[in-house]
């Protein structure tokens, strides 16, 4: 290898594939939340969610064999998935109305900061997995590390709101 080779390969640049990658998720939802806003960054990212969320789904049900998760399983595979990707979700609360989730480390890490388009991607995993599987959930992403928060509070609701009061959030119906 020639010393030029080798001075280059021992410089001190933070880039692995795992870096490069959230670093250009970050970039993209953070081009389309100046080219089209927010609200049209978020819905480009949950078209993918829901993809992705629709994949894991099956890949649950059938790890579990299972035609339909259970209220539990839900909780627990939401806290999986997010695991397995480097997230730290934990389940807060689990009732017959509502799941409440807790974060403390997001999958994307630092480079989440001022791109909440990228909360669309765990509100629509979140949604189809269970809605999916429970038939309604509205995900309501109250507090989150994009928007500056230490962590994130997410509560699924899982069953339609019986009033105009209900707070805002995405819903998702069994397909």
């Amino acid at each position: 290898m020639s010393s030029a080779a080798e001075a280059v390969r021992r410089l001190p640049v933070e880039l692995d594939r795992d870096r490069f990658l959230r670093q250009l998720l970050r970039e993209l939802a953070g081009t389309l939340q100046e080219v089209v806003g927010l609200d049209q960054a978020s819905g480009f990212v949950s078209i993918v969610g829901q993809k992705i969320g629709d994949r894991l789904n099956e890949e649950y049900r059938s790890g579990l064999r299972a035609k339909a998760l259970t209220r539990e399983q839900v909780a627990q595979v939401l806290v999986d998935l997010k695991r397995r990707i480097q997230g730290d979700f934990y389940v807060i609360e689990e009732s017959d109305d509502k799941l409440v989730l807790g974060n403390r480390a997001c999958p994307f890490g630092e480079l989440v900061k001022d791109r909440q388009a990228l909360c669309m991607m765990t509100s629509n995993v979140f949604g189809v997995i269970t809605a999916e599987n429970l038939g309604y959930a509205r995900v309501v992403i109250e507090e989150s590390i994009a928007q500056g928060h230490a962590g994130c509070r997410v509560v699924v609701h899982l069953k339609p709101p019986l009033d105009d009061d209900a707070p805002a959030g995405q819903e998702y119906f069994k397909g």
